[in-house]
This record gives C-alpha cells, sequence and structure tokens, in this order.
C-alpha cells in the first residue's frame, strides 16, 4: 500500500433542502462560518494527486520557509487547509521555486498556483489537503 497526497478543492456547496433559496453566494460564505448545521454539504473534489516520495521532493524545492512550513504539515499531520488567508505565502514559495527541478514538479507547482488564483478571485473556495494511503 502507497501513500499520496491529494489536494481537494471545494468551490461549491449545495443545500440539503427543497424549500431553501438562499443566494448562492451568501450561502457559500454563511456555509463556510457556522460550519454543517444546516443541511449544507460540501463538495469536495480532487484536483491534484501526487506520491508521498515525490511530494517530499517538491517541499524540498521550495527555498521560501513559511509557503515549505505549511505545506510539511501534510507528511506531519496528515492533513491541512489552504484558504484565501495563505494564498500569498503559498504563491510567493512556489514562484521562488528554480525551474532546475523535474517536469511532475514544475506541474504540480502550476496546478497548484491555478488553485490559488481562483482561492484569490474567489475567498469562499479552499482546500482541504490530505496523506492518503492507496
Amino acid at each position: 500500500m502507497s501513500e499520496v497526497v491529494t489536494f481537494f478543492i471545494l468551490n461549491q456547496k449545495f443545500v440539503d433542502d427543497k424549500d431553501a433559496k438562499p443566494e448562492s453566494q451568501q450561502l457559500v460564505y454563511y456555509g463556510l462560518a457556522i460550519g454543517h448545521h444546516l443541511g449544507v454539504i460540501d463538495c469536495f473534489k480532487p484536483a491534484l494527486t501526487c506520491p508521498l516520495a515525490r511530494y517530499q521532493a517538491w517541499l524540498a524545492a521550495i527555498p521560501l520557509d513559511a509557503a515549505r512550513q505549511k505545506l510539511a504539515g501534510i507528511p506531519k499531520y496528515g492533513e491541512i487547509v489552504i484558504n484565501s488567508s495563505h494564498v500569498v505565502m503559498l504563491a510567493e514559495g512556489l514562484a521562488a521555486m528554480g525551474d532546475d527541478v523535474d517536469d511532475d514538479i514544475l506541474q504540480w507547482r502550476d496546478q497548484l498556483m491555478d488553485m490559488l488564483a481562483m482561492i484569490q478571485n474567489e475567498p469562499a473556495i479552499h482546500l482541504i489537503v490530505r496523506r492518503l494511503h492507496e
């Protein structure tokens, strides 16, 4: 059984109530604020997966300590959340990576940068990143 790191993106929600007719944007913000108490169901989708060993090589290629430490929480704790408060720090860390790494790492960097741009444009979007056993 091998371990992988998977980035799940939350960029939509739905209400488990036929009679509810809230404005969708307000529902997203309200749902994030109060949690799962009102029948708001998160729709997480896997957006990026890489083997844990390769993920650790990716971490080693990030020169800025703050960004590397945030992402190092995955191997250490098994899960992290990335939200709008992390976008600038992570984007700066990823942008500071050299291009002398292999193509997989560059592709993962670019995919994560795209997801960070999505969060920057819509702060209600966030990522859950988990270490999983396959």
